[in-house]
C-alpha cells in the first residue's frame, strides 16, 4: 500500500549534516514497484524529484520545491549460490552497515573492509563507495533501477555502472532519471582478508591478531573509523568532505619533489592518490571552527555542524580550505557529497 506523500516536510533528520531544508513533498518508498506510480504523480505535480537515502552524502543548500523520494524499502535475497560463490540481492533502502554485518554473520564475505560506512546500500554504486585498499565494485554483479525519464526498468552490470574513484554512470548519464531499486553483490563463502593499510595493521597488532579472519578486519576496520570519525547522531556530518585528488605521475612526482612526507598511495594508470586530509591538516585546518561551523579535530577530512550551521557556512568554510590548498600545494580539492544550491 502506498503511503500518502508529507507536505512542507521537514528535511533536517534526512540529512546527517542535519542541516534545515523542506520539502513540497516527501513520498516514502517501501515498494519498488511502486516507483512508476510515484514518479508519474511526482512529475504532475509539478517540481523537482530528489531521491533520498541516508542523507549521508549530500548538501542542503536550499528548499526541494518538488518531491523527495525516501527510499525505504527492505529486503535481502540470495539468488545463487555456487561453490564457493553467493549472488544476493540486497534492497535500496537497506543501511549499508547494517548489511555488511548481516553479510559477515551469515559467512558471505568481500565487504568487511566498507563496514559503517554511513547511508543506504542504493547510494552505495552512485558513489563507488570505497574503504581500505576495496571498493564496492570489486564485489557488484548488477544493479536494478527505475528509469523515471525512459519510463522502464533496468538492470546494469557491474560494467555498465562505469565505475571510478568516487563516480558512476548514476553520477553522470543517469544522474536525475535512475532510481536504484536494488544492488546485488558476489561474495565468497571462503574467507579473503586485505588488511594491508597502516591503520588497520596497527589495529590489528593491538589487539594481538596473529592470524587474521574476516571478522577481525570488521572490527578493525570499525574500530578505526570510530575513533577518527564523529558519529552523525551526535556530531552533524557527510562523511569525507573531499575527494582524494588523484594526480597524474609527472605532477605526482613534482609535488613529491617539494613534498616527499605527503601522504599518497599508487592509483590507476601510473596515476598517485593523494590524502586530502594529510594536504588540509598541513594547512592548519584541522579542528577549526567558525560559529558552528567546522572541521572534525580528530579527521581534517571532514566538515562538522556543532548545531546551526547552514549550508552557507559550511560551504564558505570549504572554499577557504580549497583555497589554502591549492595555494600551498597547486592542488585543487574537488567535494564529495551532492551540493544543492
Amino acid at each position: 500500500m502506498i503511503q500518502p506523500a508529507q507536505t512542507d516536510a521537514d528535511l533536517r533528520y534526512l540529512n546527517t549534516l542535519h542541516l534545515p531544508a523542506r520539502a513540497a513533498r516527501l513520498q516514502p518508498v517501501d515498494d519498488a514497484s511502486d516507483l512508476p506510480a510515484l514518479t508519474e504523480a511526482a512529475r504532475n505535480t509539478g517540481g523537482s524529484i530528489l531521491v533520498l537515502g541516508g542523507g549521508s552524502n549530500i548538501v542542503f543548500g536550499r528548499d526541494i520545491d518538488g518531491t523527495v523520494l525516501h527510499m525505504r524499502t527492505r529486503g535481502i535475497d540470495v539468488l545463487a549460490h555456487t561453490g564457493s560463490d553467493v549472488l544476493v540481492s540486497v534492497a535500496a533502502g537497506e543501511n549499508w552497515h547494517a548489511w555488511v554485518a548481516f553479510a559477515l554473520a551469515h559467512g558471505w564475505h568481500g565487504l568487511e573492509n566498507l563496514a559503517l560506512i554511513p547511508g543506504t546500500v542504493g547510494a552505495a554504486p552512485v558513489q563507488n563507495i570505497g574503504a581500505y585498499g576495496v571498493e564496492l565494485i570489486d564485489r557488484l554483479d548488477h544493479v536494478d533501477a527505475w528509469d523515471m525519464t525512459g519510463r522502464r526498468w533496468l538492470r546494469l552490470s557491474a560494467a555498465e555502472c562505469l565505475a571510478g574513484y568516487r563516480d558512476s554512470v548514476f553520477k553522470r548519464e543517469l544522474a536525475g532519471r535512475a532510481v536504484i531499486t536494488r544492488v546485488a553483490f558476489r561474495l565468497g563463502t571462503r574467507p579473503e582478508v586485505r588488511c594491508d593499510y597502516a591503520d588497520l595493521q596497527r589495529e590489528l597488532s593491538s589487539r594481538g591478531v596473529a592470524q587474521v579472519t574476516p571478522q577481525h578486519v570488521f572490527d578493525a576496520v570499525c574500530a578505526v573509523r570510530r575513533a577518527k570519525l564523529p558519529d552523525p547522531a551526535v556530531l552533524g556530518n557527510a562523511g569525507s568532505f573531499f575527494r582524494n585528488p588523484v594526480l597524474t605521475a609527472d605532477a605526482a612526482a613534482t609535488l613529491l619533489a617539494a613534498h616527499p612526507d605527503a601522504a599518497h598511495h599508487p592509483a590507476a594508470d601510473g596515476a598517485v592518490k593523494f590524502a586530502a586530509a594529510w594536504l588540509i591538516d598541513q594547512c592548519g585546518w584541522k579542528g577549526a571552527r567558525r560559529g558552528d561551523a567546522g572541521v572534525h579535530d580528530r579527521q581534517a577530512l571532514v566538515l562538522v555542524n556543532h548545531g546551526e550551521a547552514s549550508a552557507t557556512d559550511l560551504l564558505d568554510l570549504a572554499a577557504d580550505i580549497q583555497a589554502s590548498v591549492h595555494a600551498r600545494f597547486g592542488v585543487t580539492l574537488e567535494p564529495e557529497p551532492l551540493i544543492l544550491l
